[in-house]
């Protein structure tokens, strides 16, 4: 599978991101920047990718699909919708629902 060059950047600032909230503006902006030259493909790829992302960071008792949506709109549209197409059990509900230490 080879992947496009402004994907790979895009999916490189996006984990940066994610990981780190204190990310500098210009970073959000070339994220920004970066998003209307994805084709669909690639933002179907990048959506479900994000998807993941929520899924592990739900885990965490994170909840990152509110920080996507502003970032984006369209992505945090996408990324919700595929999350409603993961497999079953790991889904939208499975990052909402945030466990509880013991």
């Amino acid at each position: 599978m080879a992947l496009s060059a402004p994907y790979r950047k895009i999916q490189r600032l996006l984990s940066e991101w994610l990981e780190d909230s204190r990310t500098a503006r210009r970073q959000v902006f070339a994220i920004r920047a970066l998003v209307p030259t994805l084709d669909a493909t690639d933002k179907h790829r990048l959506c479900r990718w994000l998807a993941w992302w929520c899924v592990a960071a739900g885990s965490r008792g994170e909840w990152l699909l509110g920080r996507i949506e502003r970032l984006d709109p369209a992505l945090g549209t996408g990324t919700e919708a595929a999350l409603s197409r993961l497999p079953l059990g790991v889904g939208l509900s499975a990052v909402r629902l945030h466990r509880k230490s013991a």
